[in-house]
């Protein structure tokens, strides 16, 4: 999580709160949270559109290794799923001394 999103989703409720709290006026404190919440979604695309061009320059690379790491990595967590939960069981029927089980990535 970015520290926009992190802004977004733990701290724009209290900034609301606070502007509630601090202007009187229902229509001018509607007004002021638009425009705090319009300058957050603005800075989290920016974001975004910063992170794909990442992407992009990854893909468009001159090295295998730079255009491939992340394919790479996703059939690695693929391979550790299908073993875990479809090959491991399916051999563990027919051989119950099979105990292989790949240890799962916590954030995976």
């Amino acid at each position: 999580m970015g520290i926009l999103a992190a802004i977004g989703k733990f701290i724009l409720p209290g900034v609301f709160e606070a502007v509630d709290k601090a202007v009187p006026d229902a229509g001018q404190a509607a007004q002021l949270k638009a425009q705090i919440q319009s300058v957050v979604i603005s800075a989290n695309a920016q974001e975004l559109q910063e992170q794909a061009g990442v992407v992009v320059a990854e893909v468009q690379g001159g090295s295998w290794l730079q255009r491939n790491w992340r394919p790479a990595t996703m059939m690695v967590f693929v391979f550790i799923i299908a073993n875990n939960y479809i090959i491991a069981p399916y051999i563990g029927l027919f051989a119950p001394a099979y105990k292989l089980m790949l240890d799962t990535p916590q954030d995976l």
